[in-house]
């Protein structure tokens, strides 16, 4: 009776370090949620139009999501992932156009036009500012003749304009 009891303390001895972690599907890894939207995050939904794959509804983008991480559970890297969807569907599904051919013009046209608008702009202000000193020196040279002495002053210039421009509106 003491030697079974030895042994069986043993075997439950041995069984208690012997436990280790089960793989369910051969080995492979789970991919979490945030890994397959950050990649679905980059791209458009094929059926819906401008949806972003991660956040669309429909059944077609669940079973697009699931497609994803099938793929990145085989070994599939981001690019292969997207590349598939281009090869499926077009570039179009890409939330980013390829930096490429026609697709390159996205990316320059509208700093252009952006600074073009400013130099536009910068031009016009410069032109209203000169327009208002040209009409400032008219005003001040209709005004009625002022001695010299009184031009230097500023104050005196300020009321001279101030009660030209009173008169004008009467």
């Amino acid at each position: 009776m003491k030697k079974f009891n030895i042994l069986l303390l043993l075997i439950i001895l041995l069984s208690l370090f012997s436990i280790g972690t089960v793989a369910a599907q051969g080995g492979t890894e789970e991919i979490s949620d945030d890994e397959v939207n950050a990649i679905a995050s980059q791209l458009f939904c094929p059926v819906c139009e401008n949806t972003p794959l991660d956040v669309c509804e429909t059944q077609a983008c669940k079973q697009w999501r699931e497609l994803i991480r099938l793929q990145l559970s085989e070994g599939a890297t981001e690019a292969e992932v997207k590349q598939y969807f281009v090869d499926n569907y077009g570039a179009r599904v890409l939330s980013e156009p390829p930096r490429e051919g026609f697709s390159l013009l996205v990316y320059f046209v509208p700093p252009v036009i952006i600074l073009l608008g400013i130099f536009i702009l910068f031009r016009a202000f410069k032109q209203w500012q000169k327009n208002d000193e040209d009409e400032a020196d008219a005003s001040t040279t209709e005004a009625s003749p002022v001695s010299a002495s009184e031009t230097s002053d500023p104050e005196d210039d300020y009321l001279a304009r101030f009660e030209e421009e009173l008169r004008k509106k009467d």
